[in-house]
């Protein structure tokens, strides 16, 4: 798109869709958000959490991804080398069961396909979903360097992936073993710890009475899960329980069952807890697991990978855990068993995916031996070559997880995924893991291996998703460039899942952290604080809401009401607001265009002699880039929303554009040459500020005004100039905004329209306000709506008349027949109150011994001249009440 110079022509209102179907198109054929084509520059790089190929992208992507936007459209305005790598997670058991319910649908099962023919499926509902993700991205208008898009399943992550599992399993770090794992009987598959949801259930505590083998009696035992007393081996009690000491070594006979189990001893048991009793099912609960190692106890398990009662179960074979455990309670209170029955609220683990109660159940599976990776990256946090976490005090949250963290499962019995690189030979029993697929055994040379039938959870392959995606293991140009990236952007609940596993990953097979910030943010809520879900109906679709306002108001308010690691609720209206002010910005260019006929790029000159106002919005203009870029190195979105909504709505447009109206209709023709430079100046600054945040409304607006370069996209990001500081000029302003607001309020206070003239008399306190005031004559006539304007330091207050108090001047309106006297003392007595607690506040902060410590002493006298200027305009309000009483 070639430049337009001074191009006027822009539409009467802004059309969101119009702009988005005509700008992301020219962005991608413009291929502005490849990176790499700045050598000598810094490189910046954001690696996009991938978002599962289980469907649509939903509002918490849509924050989630924005921020991470904002940031590389900054950095690359800024010069920086700018990467933000796109791609999509493979989601193992969540896309596996979407496809599944789909065949299901359809009448077919996965096994009726086979392995080959169900993944030929997955990878269609893979493609389908990866291209529904890109065209949601394409919407929202994220500046994706899409030549790099890279999926957790594409050849070159499978092969780092396989370089990883086998360094750990050649290290000794992944291995082997039968052990108690979560399961999901839904999905029939094992999980780790961090998969399990744990929620609160109202649940009964079953107290049941085993009876000794001697005759003697019977010991007691409490279980909230009494089906899983089929798989008990033993009965433990504390050693120095003197109530059992007797009884240790003693055989009891396991009701139903018939089986004879040994009473052991053993300190995992509480000599306080309940009867100090405890069953012991090594098969179907990790402590009793480790309690039957020490002990050599047998390991039943009573279920199959359904959570159906299995033949261990005796006469409950076939039947689903559930009714057995109805069964079997009302068995054991027949016999008499069951001698009692409470209400108990307890914890209960939940499948993350399938939402189906989880079953600790004994398997043989793999898994990563956590403790040394975990003491690597403690150390690593420790001495300052750590992770630097926004908000700080989720780095506390993360070490409590790693320096607790146990042995991670990592294999699932699932079909879609990074299939395990193991081999067995069937021959000679050998097992083999390696990198290349193996077609013959090393051991014994036989061909009858096979592999694995197993995939990799995961968060294995999305572990090495900073270097893997930048072509790890090979030492690739993007690696060595764009490697470490700069920051994640990531949501507080997956800091276990995800983040923890990326830097152990990360620091053990680079050697360096995979980023340097990760930046925390939290839930996306509805209007009630209330989590957002389909059971629930109140999850909101982005592209819905970029229907209705368009993607820069949606982008704007998600962005804006985000703070670092706080949840945050979606409010329509808050939308609309954003919708709004996108509104107000297209109005004031449109205007500000039509006063810029015939100016080009090289026309425009701020090195001029400029008007008050021209130099008071350049100030605050300064002031705005220097927040902005400040706020967002910080991360502080919602304060850079703030700083940019105040300035380009208040300042830009509700001051300064109002005011350049006077030069530009009047009759000098250089001060209109000035104000035209100031505003086309101010204006393109303005979209550049803005542009992270509202793409699309920045470059339509950025393209109609005089400037050089292709797009806005690498327009370079305004800096902070000593030499646009005008304080002198910001007294001026303030002073005249202050009177202006004044006489408004004094204008709707009594009810006198602007369109009614009025006298205005202006008592300055000193020559300096007067000099001011004087120079300023035209702008307060037009603004206050004066038929008549006296601005004199001897000035005698007049009868009857509305006052003003404002920092450097006492205002009076003449407004005789217009005002009640008792109704403006009244009126003038509320503002005493006003200025006196203002005062009484101030006084209270300044005496404070712990602000006064730690305060600045620039804060600190900040506090004190307010005080002052609130105590002086109450003596003049009050001066100003006797007077009308007299």
């Amino acid at each position: 798109m070639s430049q337009k110079q001074g191009m006027t022509e822009m539409p009467t209102t802004y059309d969101p869709k119009a702009a988005e179907s005509k700008w992301y198109p020219y962005w991608m054929d413009g291929k502005f958000f490849e990176a790499g084509k700045r050598p000598e520059a810094e490189p910046y790089t954001i690696v996009i959490p991938p978002p599962n190929v289980t469907g649509m992208l939903h509002i918490g992507h849509a924050l989630d991804f924005t921020l991470q936007d904002i940031m590389i459209r900054t950095k690359r305005m800024q010069g920086y080398d700018a990467l933000w790598l796109p791609g999509s997670d493979h989601a193992g058991i969540a896309t596996q069961t979407k496809v599944e319910q789909k065949l299901r649908e359809e009448g077919v099962s996965r096994y009726d396909l086979g392995r080959e023919k169900f993944l030929e499926k997955v990878w269609e509902w893979k493609e389908l979903y990866n291209e529904t993700i890109r065209d949601q991205w394409a919407k929202m208008g994220f500046s994706l360097d899409y030549s790099r898009e890279r999926f957790t399943l594409d050849e070159g992550l499978s092969a780092a992936v396989r370089e990883v599992f086998v360094r750990l399993y050649e290290k000794g770090l992944i291995y082997r073993g039968k052990k108690i794992i979560n399961w999901d009987p839904a999905a029939r598959t094992a999980l780790s710890d961090i998969e399990v949801e744990h929620k609160e259930v109202n649940g009964h505590l079953y107290h049941l009475q085993y009876p000794l083998k001697n005759g003697s009696g019977f010991i007691t035992v409490a279980t909230t899960r009494p089906e899983t007393m089929l798989g008990d081996t033993a009965v433990a009690v504390h050693p120095e329980d003197e109530r059992y000491k007797h009884l240790i070594g003693e055989l009891i006979v396991l009701p139903i069952i018939g089986r004879e189990i040994p009473i052991i001893a053993d300190e995992y048991v509480e000599k306080e807890f309940g009867s100090g009793a405890v069953k012991i099912t090594p098969a179907h609960d990790p402590n009793d697991f480790e309690v039957g190692l020490r002990h050599n106890l047998p390991q039943i398990v009573v279920m199959d990978e359904s959570g159906t009662m299995n033949a261990e179960a005796g006469p409950y074979n076939g039947i689903d855990r559930a009714d057995c455990r109805k069964r079997i309670v009302a068995d054991l209170q027949e016999q008499g068993v069951c001698i009692k029955i409470e209400d108990h609220v307890h914890q209960v683990g939940h499948s993350e995916r399938s939402g189906a109660v989880v079953e600790p159940y004994l398997s043989t599976q793999w898994f990563v031996e956590m403790k040394p990776l975990a003491e690597a990256a403690i150390e690593a946090q420790n001495n300052g070559k750590g992770v630097n976490f926004v908000p700080d005090r989720f780095e506390k949250i993360y070490l409590q997880w790693i320096e607790n963290v146990r042995d991670w499962c990592i294999s699932r019995q699932l079909w879609w995924g990074h299939r395990i690189p193991a081999w067995y030979c069937d021959s000679c029993g050998a097992m083999h893991v390696a990198r290349e697929d193996q077609t013959s055994c090393s051991s014994c040379g036989s061909e009858s291996l096979r592999q694995d039938e197993d995939v990799l959870d995961t968060w294995f392959s999305s572990a090495l998703w900073p270097f893997s995606t930048l072509g790890w293991p090979e030492q690739s140009d993007d690696l060595k460039r764009f490697y470490p990236t700069n920051v994640l952007v990531t949501g507080y609940d997956i800091i276990y899942f995800w983040v923890a596993r990326m830097i152990f990953t990360a620091l053990e097979f680079t050697d360096e952290k995979p980023f340097k910030d990760v930046l925390i943010h939290g839930l996306v809520r509805d209007e009630n604080g209330k989590k957002m879900s389909k059971s629930l109906g109140n999850g909101v679709d982005p592209l819905e809401v970029i229907e209705k306002y368009g993607a820069d108001a949606m982008r704007f308010m998600i962005s804006t009401s985000s703070t670092p690691g706080q949840d945050l609720r979606f409010r329509w209206e808050r939308v609309e607001q954003a919708r709004n002010f996108a509104n107000k910005i297209w109005n004031a260019s449109r205007f500000a265009l039509m006063n810029l006929e015939g100016v080009t790029a090289a026309d425009i000159d701020i090195n001029v002699k400029l008007g008050t106002a021209d130099r008071w919005i350049l100030h605050r203009l300064n002031a705005a880039v220097a927040d902005v870029t400040r706020l967002i190195d910080s991360y502080d979105f919602g304060e850079t929303g703030r700083v940019l909504y105040n300035f380009i709505w208040d300042d830009l447009c509700d001051w300064y554009i109002e005011f350049a109206k006077l030069n530009l209709n009047g009759q000098d023709a250089e001060a209109k040459r000035a104000t035209q430079s100031v505003l086309a100046y101010v204006l393109d600054r303005t979209q550049r500020l803005i542009h992270p945040f509202m793409p699309f409304i920045s470059e339509e607006i950025w393209q109609h005004l005089p400037h050089e370069g292709e797009t806005i996209t690498l327009a370079p990001w305004p800096v902070y100039d000593p030499a646009l500081e005008a304080p002198e000029a910001v007294a001026e302003m303030e002073l005249l905004m202050e009177m202006i607001r004044a006489v408004r309020n004094i204008r709707a206070e009594v009810n006198v329209p602007m369109s009614k003239k009025v006298e205005l008399l202006v008592k300055p306190s000193s020559a300096a306000e007067a000099a001011i005031l004087t120079r300023n004559e035209e702008f307060i006539i037009r603004f206050c709506g004066t038929s008549k304007l006296e601005i004199s330091e001897s000035l005698a207050a007049p009868d009857k008349a509305m006052a003003a108090i404002v920092t450097g001047a006492q205002m009076y309106l003449p407004l005789a027949g217009l005002i009640d006297i008792e109704q403006e003392i009244a009126r003038l007595n509320k503002e005493v109150a006003h200025l006196t607690s203002e005062v009484e506040r101030v006084e209270k902060k300044l005496g404070n011994v712990g602000f006064v410590a730690k305060a600045p002493a620039k804060v600190i006298e900040e506090e004190r001249a307010k005080m002052a200027d609130y105590a002086e305009k109450r003596e003049k309000v009050l001066a100003r009440i006797e007077e009308l009483k007299g």
